[in-house]
């Protein structure tokens, strides 16, 4: 017995024992809203997961299905556990979520599908949560049994590459939502720049930015460029014949990337990154005598927004939102949708990434 991934099974006996574990208390309800498979090929992952999926489902009830895969190993082999994550319900009944972990090894794309998958909630959707590189497990065969595929760009080191196999499953005819967590930590910037241009100030001066700055973490390029994306994207942008590289000493990493307005003057974006930075630390955006600024300090649980045109001057404080992956994954689990927003701006991020 493990004490964090349960009761091992034999995969055959998986469902068995299931029944059996609900069997033994009557005070326990199986709540099941979702189907979450959570994938890594990251050793020990299974205990960290399930520690991730416990703080989940005491807000969203899922049958979880954790895996982790060794590509490497000479011999393929498989090893399943069962458990139940329960929480008080008014004190009296305990509300429980199933977890089903898996560990494979060797060449096991089949069975990650034909065997996993298996055990799946019929009739519930399915969000598979993609931990760390894009490997080859990911193909057409995989992706067709998806309704909502989740990963964090900023694990991978060949982006460009990743998502241009994102795409071809775009492409594939079959409706698959794709979630970037690295999107999704630039979402309190986002309602935070949204909030400051409903000042009617800010609104005249949209029309005339001349330069945008973004300050961040080296490991959250990506979410940099997607929150540029963003902002040439909602401001009818276009990118520039040329992008260009250099470094300044003191601040670190520096980028530039050059965009014309609709019309035709210069738009100069810069990007600056530094290890001692938040993953997003600081927006500016100047132009037509306005300056905004969104802040945000390391470990800060709250950003800093400051608006500037002339006399006019606001300042106020916003939630900064979460940075571990567990607090983002639940965040998207919230809000669910469509994400058309970032199949919008995925055009513009990727000519910047691959610039």
């Amino acid at each position: 017995m493990d004490p964090e991934l349960g009761e091992e099974v034999p995969v055959d006996g998986i469902h068995k024992a299931l029944r059996q574990l609900w069997a033994q208390d009557e005070s326990r309800t199986n709540a099941c809203l979702i189907n979450l498979a959570v994938y890594s090929e990251e050793k020990g992952s299974l205990q960290k997961n399930s520690a991730i999926v416990r703080d989940l489902t005491r807000e969203h009830a899922c049958r979880a299905l954790l895996i982790e895969m060794d590509r490497d190993a000479k011999d393929a082999s498989i090893r399943a556990w069962i458990t139940a994550h329960c929480h008080l319900s008014g004190g009296k009944k305990s509300v429980c979520c199933e977890q089903i972990s898996f560990a494979l090894t060797g060449v096991s794309r089949g069975r990650l599908r034909n065997t996993v998958f298996a055990h799946l909630t019929s009739d519930l959707p399915l969000i598979l949560w993609w931990q760390g590189e894009l490997s080859p497990i990911f193909e057409e065969r995989l992706y067709a049994v998806i309704d909502r595929f989740v990963f964090d760009s900023s694990d991978w080191s060949k982006p460009d590459v990743a998502f241009a196999i994102i795409d071809q499953a775009l492409s594939s005819g079959r409706v698959l939502l794709v979630q970037d967590l690295a999107w999704t930590r630039t979402y309190h910037y986002r309602l935070a720049v949204a909030s400051l241009f409903d000042d009617p100030l800010a609104q005249r001066a949209l029309p005339y930015i001349e330069s945008v700055q973004i300050e961040h973490h080296p490991k959250h390029r990506n979410s940099a460029l997607q929150l540029l994306a963003w902002i040439a994207v909602q401001a009818g942008w276009r990118t520039g014949l040329e992008l260009h590289l250099a470094v300044a000493k003191k601040h670190g990493n520096r980028e530039g990337f050059s965009f014309e307005r609709k019309t035709g003057e210069a738009v100069a974006a810069t990007l600056i990154s530094d290890e001692s930075f938040a993953p997003l630390a600081r927006l500016c955006v100047c132009g037509g005598g306005m300056e905004i600024v969104i802040d945000r300090a390391p470990q800060s649980s709250h950003i800093q927004m400051r608006l500037s045109v002339g006399d006019h001057v606001t300042e106020s404080l916003a939630p900064a939102g979460g940075d571990d992956c567990g607090m983002l994954i639940g965040d998207q689990l919230a809000r669910g949708g469509k994400n058309s927003l970032f199949l919008k701006i995925l055009p513009m991020f990727r000519t910047l990434l691959e610039g």
